[in-house]
């Protein structure tokens, strides 16, 4: 993605907003329409099966994009959680008439598969769990011991319910499986294989 310098007062605006929000999806509302630009728009047109176009160019490039309707948003919401995948919501909070240069907007909602509280984004997930995992004793880039312990916490946030267990590095795969979390949380310190390591 190209830096702010030379682009448009838009799309200055767009990639400073961006930046805050690198690994998610970000929706940047522009009237009527929630837009995606770049590999936002090329991401968002595979997964979601919309047209990925290009709106002129911005700082000496084209400008990829793609597009949902606001009426619809929640769909185009629904399909990407279940897909795994979290989005920014970025309205427009100024008013167009008021605006010299482009209208404020800012982050107001961001979306992921383990904080879904709306009923009409959970479906058939109504149980979507957030789930931390800690491990016993320092960070380190090894493999982990099989026996060393692990702290796992998961809450539902539609319903509240908050739970902790603690198992071992070998079982966690199993526990996780039981678990079912829609998103894992771990500390960026830790590089740790969850899978079979057998």
């Amino acid at each position: 993605m190209p830096t702010p310098v030379e682009h448009t007062p838009v799309m200055q605006q767009y990639l400073r907003i961006k930046a805050q929000y690198p690994n998610v999806l970000l929706f940047y509302r522009m009237g009527d329409f929630y837009e995606l630009f770049y590999e936002d728009a090329e991401k968002a047109a595979k997964l979601l099966n919309i047209t990925l176009t290009s709106r002129g160019s911005s700082g000496g490039a084209r400008v990829a994009m793609a597009g949902v309707p606001v009426v619809s948003v929640e769909q185009y919401l629904a399909r990407l959680v279940k897909l795994g995948e979290s989005v920014a919501i970025c309205e427009q909070i100024g008013e167009p008439a008021a605006s010299k240069g482009p209208v404020e907007r800012k982050v107001v909602r961001v979306v992921t598969p383990g904080t879904l509280t709306d009923t009409g984004l959970l479906a058939d997930k109504a149980d979507a769990a957030l789930a931390a995992i800690a491990f016993d004793g320092p960070a380190r880039d090894a493999r982990r011991d099989r026996r060393d312990a692990v702290g796992i916490a998961w809450l539902v946030l539609a319903s509240g319910d908050l739970r902790a267990t603690e198992t071992t590095v070998d079982r966690l795969p199993s526990e996780l499986a039981r678990i079912a979390p829609s998103e894992i949380v771990v500390a960026t310190t830790f590089n740790v294989e969850i899978g079979d390591s057998g």
